[in-house]
């Protein structure tokens, strides 16, 4: 299928175009790897925390809870990132804006990869590697809203829902990603050799990979042309010449934003970090799972998951967004505590009294990745129609800074916190299942807002508005 088709509808002369797969590879490529960028920082926090900070080193619990909340402040930032780049989206572009966000993410994450640790520079080693979580999390807030509105602006009406669902991967596949290079790292070296505090330190292989990925996407991101959608709207003088203002100056859009925000992107981002995130926290910390298993059975998981994120994109084309989207929540809500039950019996956890560092026998992994693939499916149903939605909720001329907020509030900043206050209720209660309370309290809300609100935007026709 070609762009040329959407770009005629909009008004605009049709000329050679690049053929919409292709459109959705290059955006896909790119967000794949600002998403790896963001998350090998959260797959490798145990090994990585107690060379940031002081006094960390000799409290597991302590460390862990610093490193994730450093890990949290990447995701605070995002509702910043997506007001900055979200009015140049609206202003400039949406090919440009994305272009800025790869280069941001992508020199970040290389620069970590270069810190020197505590040990050797004292206190400027967490101040700068909290700097550059900020960047990546400025960068990511722009990332994800400019590559969803650009291939949903070049998809024809009937299939946007299917064609956006390939975006929905990309932050699956990061992480994917970023555990696979990093088990490939470690199984390639002693542990010793990977957890080097110096420069001969195997982790900061992954960082340094950044900077190879992202010459190679930002060469396929700059052979694309500007959205038709975009294109048309400019040559017509309707773009918006105070995108903030339009967007967050009016009451009918802050209901917008706050029904897009409560009604599915809060519940969504926290069934999406609890499936995929949380998971492997909780086999490495409270399960004492070994971290090199751990990573196989969530890659497993996620790489069989996956592909649901296209099926219910494809599906909500058809039957609407959101029957799937609060399917999704409900099941979650119902379910986690079951789950996460049986995720506890399908280990032998070390006896009480065992060092801190004692590790769990008797693994049944083929059980838990089935009871995260189950969770994945939760994700996939409330994240895979998510971009077509939110791109049909918003005006054209405002959509890049109006959809970028609610969805890196919700999923940045209320889904963020997941893994560290999830972490923190176990640590503070001893109870192992009280990690997904608030995930489950966080998604009933949701669930409860969007059943009663939210409206059905399948039928949408985004180049009208």
């Amino acid at each position: 299928m070609s762009a040329d088709s959407t770009a005629s509808s909009y008004g605009l002369p049709v000329r050679h175009e690049f053929k919409l797969t292709e459109i959705i590879t290059a955006a896909s490529a790119g967000t794949v790897i600002d998403w790896y960028d963001f998350y090998i920082f959260g797959s490798l926090l145990p090994i990585i925390s107690p060379y940031f900070f002081p006094n960390a080193a000799n409290d597991p619990v302590l460390s862990l809870l610093v490193g994730l909340l450093t890990f949290w402040i990447g995701f605070a930032v995002r509702p910043f990132g997506a007001i900055v780049f979200g009015r140049i989206g609206d202003l400039i572009g949406r090919k440009y804006t994305f272009l800025v966000t790869l280069v941001i993410m992508g020199g970040a994450t290389t620069v970590i990869g270069l810190i020197p640790t505590y040990n050797s520079i004292g206190i400027w080693a967490p101040i700068i590697l909290v700097i550059l979580r900020i960047l990546q999390g400025l960068a990511l807030g722009g990332e994800y809203g400019g590559a969803a509105i650009y291939v949903a602006e070049h998809a024809p009406d009937g299939k946007r829902g299917y064609y956006t669902s390939w975006i929905q991967t990309t932050a699956t596949l990061g992480l994917f990603v970023s555990l696979g290079i990093i088990l490939l790292t470690r199984l390639s070296m002693t542990p010793e050799q990977f957890a080097d505090p110096g420069y001969g330190g195997g982790w900061r292989i992954p960082f340094l990979l950044s900077f190879i990925l992202v010459l190679g996407s930002l060469y396929i991101r700059m052979r694309l042309r500007e959205s038709p959608l975009f294109v048309a709207l400019k040559s017509a003088g309707r773009t918006s010449t105070q995108p903030l203002k339009d967007s967050l100056g009016t009451r009918k859009n802050w209901k917008l934003i706050a029904l897009a925000l409560f009604g599915a992107v809060a519940g969504q981002g926290v069934v999406w970090y609890t499936g995929q995130f949380y998971a492997l926290t909780f086999l490495t910390a409270i399960l004492k799972v070994p971290t090199n298993q751990a990573y196989i059975i969530v890659s497993i998981a996620l790489l069989l998951g996956t592909p649901f994120f296209v099926v219910f994109g494809w599906l909500s084309d058809r039957i609407g967004r959101k029957m799937i989207m609060m399917a999704g929540l409900a099941l979650a809500v119902v379910l986690y505590v079951p789950i996460y039950w049986l995720m506890i019996k399908s280990v032998t956890l070390p006896p009480a009294g065992s060092p801190p560092t004692a590790l769990s026998t008797d693994i049944n992994s083929t059980a838990l990745v089935l009871l995260i693939f189950v969770q994945l499916v939760f994700a996939t149903m409330a994240y895979g129609p998510i971009a077509a939605f939110l791109v049909e909720l918003f005006p054209a001329r405002i959509r890049y800074t109006s959809l970028s907020l609610p969805y890196h509030l919700g999923n940045g900043v209320i889904g963020g916190l997941v893994p560290f206050i999830a972490t923190a209720t176990v640590a503070e209660t001893g109870n192992p299942i009280a990690g997904v309370f608030y995930p489950i309290a966080i998604a009933l809300i949701t669930l409860v807002i969007g059943l009663k609100f939210l409206p059905e935007t399948s039928h949408t026709r985004i180049c009208t508005r």
